[in-house]
């Protein structure tokens, strides 16, 4: 393999998911921390948060074209959308976890737990059955860099799930120490969560029930090369990973089968493109965009 070359390959089953030809874009630059990618197949455009300035950025894939989707933001850090193609957005600022209607109004999901203020929500997912998880560490409200610094009303940093009939938020995981990034498996049937408060980069699986409870929670995978963020899945059940300044590739089996280089420190990610194919990578203060020979799994 060239020095140049970005790809480390561990495991010849690396070799199926990438091209040696394809290159790593810079899409975009000059933003302070660029997070939570969120892509509109319909409109082939992704959105994602420059969570320091306060901003929402938005990118045409047809033409390039980048602009500001939405100022103040509400310090807004991980978006999705939902099966009704709508966005669903944690904001540190507000404290809040939001939805962003069709006509660009929005409505507030969640905020307080049994009364008290959440954190700063982070990183949200959506399951097939409607239900709105995010994670809830205090990084918002521990200065005024990524959020509005403030004091602390949970008595921990939790895991949620809303329930999409009743609107009833509930703790299904009180373990950890700054949950992170969350994503399904693409069988719904696993809920993957990363811990980024501990001394290493730690991401646990846990089973999910039809009730919407999560059982076991053991360690999937640690990182030595930073702290993992962001990630998702291919359809294959591959997991692909932010790993400092390197994005992970994964089997099902927790086997570690490549390495990609970015230039810069890696926050997160989200599979998009007309065929699902195309990674399009939030590092720092870029958008990044790379070219795989896999697609990624369906969402809705």
């Amino acid at each position: 393999m060239s020095s140049n070359s970005p790809y480390e390959i561990l495991d010849p089953r690396f070799e199926d998911c990438i091209r040696l030809s394809a290159q790593i874009e810079q899409l975009h630059t000059g933003n302070r921390w660029c997070e939570g990618p969120a892509w509109f197949p319909a409109m082939r455009s992704l959105v994602w948060s420059d969570i320091p300035n306060e901003r929402m950025m938005r990118l045409d894939e047809a033409s390039g074209a980048v602009s500001v989707f939405r100022e103040p933001s509400g310090y807004a850090n991980g978006n999705t959308v939902d099966r009704g193609g709508r966005l669903i957005s944690c904001e540190h600022g507000g404290r809040r976890v939001v939805r962003t209607e069709h006509d660009g109004s929005l409505t507030v999901l969640a905020e307080r737990y049994q009364g008290r203020r959440l954190n700063s929500p982070n990183d949200v997912v959506v399951k097939s059955d409607g239900s709105v998880w995010f994670t809830d560490p205090n990084y918002g409200i521990s200065s005024h860099y990524e959020g509005i610094k403030a004091e602390q009303e949970q008595p921990g940093c939790f895991v949620y799930r809303l329930d999409p009939h009743s609107g009833a938020l509930t703790v299904v995981a009180d373990d950890f120490v700054s949950p992170n990034g969350l994503a399904f498996s693409p069988d719904e049937r696993h809920l993957y969560i990363a811990d980024t408060g501990l001394d290493r980069g730690t991401m646990r699986r846990f089973e999910v029930d039809d009730a919407g409870r999560l059982r076991g929670g053991e360690v999937f995978i640690n990182c030595d090369t930073g702290f993992y963020d962001g990630f998702r899945f291919d359809e294959d059940g591959r997991l692909w990973t932010s790993a400092g300044r390197a994005i992970h590739c994964h089997l099902p089996d927790g086997t570690q089968i490549g390495r990609i280089a970015m230039p810069e420190r890696v926050a997160n990610l989200v599979f998009g493109g007309p065929k699902r194919n195309r990674l399009f990578i939030c590092a720092s203060g870029s958008l990044y965009a790379l070219l795989l020979a896999v697609a990624g799994a369906k969402t809705f």
